[in-house]
């Protein structure tokens, strides 16, 4: 099977390095430093169940040296959701599969724009993993768990080829004939873990171990619950008990992408996550004073130190 890893950091570059150590014909999408490493020294994986290497890796940053693919594993941050998908075209077969490994509830959206809704899948990745160094991946969860399906939950030869490969490369994997409710039960929890982690500047362990954040993390999670349930979620009801319990296996230590980006000063995935469960509620009526709280604490750092010091300088001048 040919697969293009779109965005090969911490989850794509876990996942795709699986399916490329077991011999799929995979393509990583990268750029800068990173690129440069995984083409000198193949991709690096530490992992918790055993590290590994991928060398010689495909690695390349222009999509149209690939060509047309079976499935196109798309895993950008998500405020470059829509810029990467412009690139993509030259990935795309008849009937090749985009199937979005992204945090937020509104990628396959912004996917089905530009690509067009017949290529486009929901999924969703539970693993802890980063970018620790270029060309380097390291998984830290115990966990690492893939779903995914048709928009529509039917059984389709795409979903099925791409659920046998991933099964023989050692990933969990699962088909989903829900993947709405799957990305929105996820949501429910990476917006309570990024939010509340990123403005205590805390592990999950500190936060769940404090009962002020343990109690802002259950009411964050019950405002996600609520928005959703107002555009149609049917969530299970236990959906919150279940989250939490999920928070509490990841084990002390762990820690939200979204709180490293915070701390390199990077750009943050705030206007997918608490933003956007902000944006939503106000739509449709929904209060959400504690992920409007994270939104405006978090806003100052939202693009980045970068970012930041050219907007200062921008508005100044």
């Amino acid at each position: 099977m040919k697969i293009a890893v779109v965005g090969t950091g911490g989850v794509g570059g876990y996942f795709g390095g699986l399916l490329a150590r077991a011999g799929q014909d995979v393509h990583f999408i990268a750029r800068g430093a990173h690129l440069e490493a995984i083409r000198a020294s193949g991709l690096q994986v530490r992992s918790s169940s055993g590290d590994f290497a991928v060398n010689p890796a495909r690695a390349t940053d222009r999509p149209a040296e690939v060509g047309p693919t079976d499935v196109v594993l798309f895993c950008v941050k998500t405020w470059d959701t829509e810029t990467a998908a412009r690139g993509v075209g030259p990935l795309l077969g008849r009937d090749t599969a985009v199937i979005s490994f992204q945090n937020g509830v509104d990628n396959e959206d912004i996917l089905a724009s530009v690509l067009g809704g017949e290529h486009v899948l929901g999924g969703v990745a539970h693993v802890t993993s980063s970018i620790v160094e270029p060309g380097v991946i390291e998984q830290t969860s115990a966990a690492a768990r893939v779903a995914f399906g048709e928009l529509d939950g039917k059984r389709t030869p795409r979903v099925e080829a791409f659920y046998r490969a991933a099964r023989t490369a050692g990933v969990d994997a699962e088909i989903s004939d829900d993947i709405q409710k799957e990305i929105w039960n996820k949501w429910v929890f990476i917006c309570a873990m990024a939010g509340v982690c990123s403005v205590s500047r805390a592990s999950l362990g500190q936060v769940l171990a404090t009962v002020e954040t343990r109690d802002l993390f259950v009411d964050c999670m019950h405002e996600v619950a609520a928005v959703g349930r107002s555009r149609g979620v049917r969530f299970d009801s236990d959906v919150i008990e279940r989250q939490l319990g999920r928070a509490e296996a990841l084990g002390p230590a762990a820690r939200p992408s979204m709180l490293h980006d915070l701390e390199r000063g990077g750009r943050l995935e705030l206007d997918s996550l608490n933003g956007a469960v902000v944006r939503l509620g106000v739509e449709q009526g929904v209060q959400t004073p504690i992920n409007r709280f994270i939104t405006a604490a978090l806003r100052p750092h939202a693009l980045g130190q970068n970012q930041a010091v050219i907007r200062s300088a921008t508005s100044n001048s």
